[in-house]
């Protein structure tokens, strides 16, 4: 199993840049950087490939409605450049609150966008003239669209790889359905090891079943938060924060995609309450109403046996990389890091 590390929306970027090449040392093999609406990840990930020679990196996630499709895939080709071939470019449709209130974009046909945004990508990195007449993205733009001017175009430059790897963060049944079939990785989130096959199983076959062969099978990433404790309480009052603030906040009530997936987890009455709670300012409220049972399903908390044997969990569900997000009052220093780091990877193997 691969251990991986997000690096959060924090101050002291470059200082925690400077703790990669220990932390790789230690068993890091890949480091996302989000976007969220926080700075860019494009920026900082040109930096950390500066500053990097082996470690892998990925976007974790870039929206795809905050950049044109051919944008994605000529960002995706630089950095998979500069980097010497080491980056995944992880892609998601994040939701309305987001787009439209932070981009001022409309959401819409987010299953749609997502097919054509991939295949877009794929043809610029084929360096194909790029000609694509779909339903929501027509290039060139037709000429009763514009100056009528436009004509087909491929990328200039040579990408060291003809297809950089594409990894969808995806939650409901439809985008993880889509993301069997189209990405090489798949990212859920809030990953319940005992009820994945029930709650994603349907949904990732039907996937399945339509995939290419050439794109080798589905790899498996999921953020994890961990904490080596034995005040396990203390160590999950983040993870439940967070776990708040996703079912809770990110989405009006009927449009929250991690609601509906606390839901379908089995926790209907639960996920109802902290959407409430949260949506009417009583935010300790709602984190106080988050089962403990869901917070340690998804989470590395615990003594070592504790994690250890949660790692067997996450494996046999089929994931193969780690994204450790650190949590508690331990791995919250640089030396707790890259000890955290060593014994997830030791538990690991």
């Amino acid at each position: 199993m691969r251990i991986g590390m997000r690096l959060e929306h924090t101050d002291g970027f470059a200082e925690s840049v400077e703790e990669l090449p220990d932390l790789e040392r230690a068993g890091l093999a890949i480091v996302f950087v989000p976007e969220l609406y926080g700075f860019d990840a494009v920026s900082r990930l040109g930096y950390i490939a500066a500053r990097t020679e082996r470690l892998e990196l990925a976007s974790g996630i870039m929206q795809i409605y905050s950049r044109t499709p051919t944008l994605t895939a000529m960002t995706a080709a630089g950095l998979d450049a500069v980097s010497g071939g080491r980056f995944t470019l992880g892609v998601g449709v994040s939701g309305p609150q987001v787009i439209e209130g932070f981009h001022g974009v409309p959401y819409d046909a987010p299953l749609g966008r997502m097919r054509e945004v991939v295949e877009i990508c794929r043809r610029v990195w084929r360096r194909e003239l790029l000609v694509h007449d779909g339903r929501h993205y027509q290039i060139p733009l037709p000429e009763e669209r514009g100056t009528g001017f436009g004509k087909p175009l491929k990328l200039l430059n040579r990408p060291p790889r003809e297809r950089v790897p594409i990894m969808i963060a995806a939650t409901g049944p439809k985008n993880v359905a889509l993301a069997a079939e189209i990405a090489e990785v798949w990212e859920p989130i809030f990953f319940h090891p005992e009820k994945a096959k029930e709650v994603f199983g349907a949904a990732l076959a039907a996937g399945l079943a339509k995939r290419d062969p050439d794109l080798g099978r589905l790899r498996v990433c999921v953020d994890v938060p961990v904490a080596f404790t034995d005040d396990v309480p203390d160590a999950l009052e983040a993870a439940r924060a967070r776990l708040a603030f996703y079912i809770g906040g990110m989405g009006a009530r009927g449009r929250n995609y991690y609601n509906d997936l606390a839901r379908r987890y089995g926790y209907e009455a639960e996920a109802k309450l902290i959407q409430d709670l949260y949506l009417e300012g009583h935010r300790a409220e709602a984190v106080a109403c988050v089962p403990t049972e869901l917070a340690e399903a998804v989470c590395l908390v615990g003594p070592p046996e504790r994690i250890a044997e949660r790692i067997t969990a996450f494996a046999e569900a089929g994931v193969e990389t780690l994204c450790l997000s650190p949590v508690g009052r331990t791995g919250m220093d640089r030396t707790g890091r890259l000890r955290l780091v060593e014994r997830v990877a030791e538990l690991a193997g």
